[in-house]
């Protein structure tokens, strides 16, 4: 049965075709949110080159940035042209007001709290983090690390919590950015939280709220080495396996905000016991957790059961480096899944690129050359050349510079696009 809206007739009998897209979908925004994304992207740009780049008159392009301007949201710097060293009248360019606005952006962990600080241009203000003890959190406790991350963070900022714009949060597991809801997340104890909403009336400010991979792609598409391409995935590898993806430099979040769970895809049936209940997930050969079961199993060492998995791990890969057989085989053992999850990335979506983060990516036995060898020959072959592999193991200051450019993005599209317009994206 054909869907109702195709046997929908107009007055004259004419039925229409082809896809139905809603207006002022993400490839057609307002044009005022694309000018002000330009003049971002750009950090300092001419108007003519704004015109051309967006494919608008200058005329157009004149009388939104005057609007911009008025409203405080970009500026104008005067700049010497090439080679004139001072003679002539200066260019006249276009910038972000970096003082318009001000961002929090944070990341709770199973090892540590980071935050950031960030202004309307995305330069670093402040930065803080809090180490933790491993384990889940009651609501209670998870609203009180982040009040106290927050204050400490605006503190070293020298500013009140009053003077910022937004906040934005990261945490692992599974969430509903659009609803504000962590469905599940190995760092809070309770299931189907409204974190958002939550968060926002005991911080007094608007909070918005991600999936830690999610946010680590972003600050790559803001920050880092995906700003100039329309398609990548981001891999990461700490605790859990996450993975967010951009499609057309915008993330892709599935229907229900909860895509990308490349963590918990089926390698094994009725395999090792995965952290979120089911067997036989990626997750469960890959991360931090699995590798210490490994480890105690295979090198004998329940001993140090009441160890913490960081202080194991390192031993563990200390033991590998220096040669020992049973140490080498289980970062090979997590290699090989890796490649499995890694071709079907390449597999299921054709990325431009690759990046691979996160803590064990300190574990280079993880993406040894038989690994991406491994991976090669598992993809579809198809006579053109793989995606490029990239290793980004930069902490999780990245991860909160990803919450802070989900707070950016959440501000700055409620003042450039009307709310019966944002409503329709």
């Amino acid at each position: 049965m054909l869907p109702k809206a195709s046997l929908e007739e107009t007055g004259d009998g004419r039925r229409g075709c082809g896809p139905l897209i809603p207006p002022l979908s993400d490839s057609l925004r307002p044009l005022r949110q694309q000018v002000f994304e330009r003049v971002r992207a750009a950090g300092l740009i001419p108007r003519v080159q704004v015109a051309k780049d967006l494919g608008v008159s200058p005329a157009s392009v004149t009388t939104i940035t005057q609007e911009l301007i008025e409203v405080g949201l970009i500026e104008e710097v005067s700049a010497l042209r090439e080679g004139e060293q001072g003679r002539g009248r200066p260019a006249v360019l276009l910038g972000v007001k970096a003082g318009a606005h001000r961002v929090a952006g944070m990341k709770l962990s199973d090892r540590e709290h980071t935050a950031v600080i960030v202004d309307f241009a995305g330069n670093l203000i402040a930065d803080d983090v809090i180490p933790r003890r491993p384990g889940p959190m009651t609501m209670p406790e998870m609203l009180a690390a982040i009040e106290t991350l927050l204050d400490r963070v605006c503190a070293k900022a020298g500013l009140g919590r009053g003077e910022l714009s937004a906040v934005g949060i990261g945490v692992p597991g599974f969430v509903d950015s659009v609803a504000g809801m962590v469905m599940w997340s190995s760092v809070l104890s309770d299931r189907a939280v409204p974190l958002a909403a939550v968060a926002q009336a005991r911080l007094g400010l608007p909070v918005v709220i991600d999936n830690d991979a999610n946010l680590v792609t972003l600050a790559e598409l803001w920050f880092g080495a995906g700003r100039g391409l329309a398609d990548f995935a981001v891999v990461t590898i700490e605790h859990g396996v996450g993975m967010g993806y951009v499609i057309n430099h915008r993330i892709y979040r599935g229907t229900q905000g909860l895509g990308m769970e490349l963590g918990h895809t089926k390698v094994q049936l009725d395999g090792a016991l995965c952290r979120c209940g089911q067997r036989g997930c990626l997750e469960a050969y890959i991360a931090d957790y699995a590798l210490a079961r490994e480890a105690t199993t295979a090198l004998n060492w329940t001993h140090r059961e009441g160890q913490s998995i960081s202080v194991l791990l390192e031993s563990l890969y200390d033991h590998a480096k220096a040669g020992n057989t049973a140490a080498r085989s289980i970062f090979r053992r997590a290699g090989r899944y890796l490649a499995v999850g890694l071709s079907n990335v390449i597999n299921l979506f054709d990325p431009a690129l690759i990046i691979l983060s996160g803590e064990r990516m300190r574990y280079d036995y993880l993406y040894a050359q038989e690994t991406l060898a491994e991976m090669e020959a598992l993809a579809i072959q198809t006579g053109r050349p793989r995606p490029p592999i990239e290793i980004h193991a930069w902490g999780d200051l990245l991860w909160a510079h990803g919450a802070a450019a989900l707070a950016l993005s959440f501000v700055s599209e409620g003042i450039l696009v009307p709310a019966r317009e944002l409503a329709a994206q």
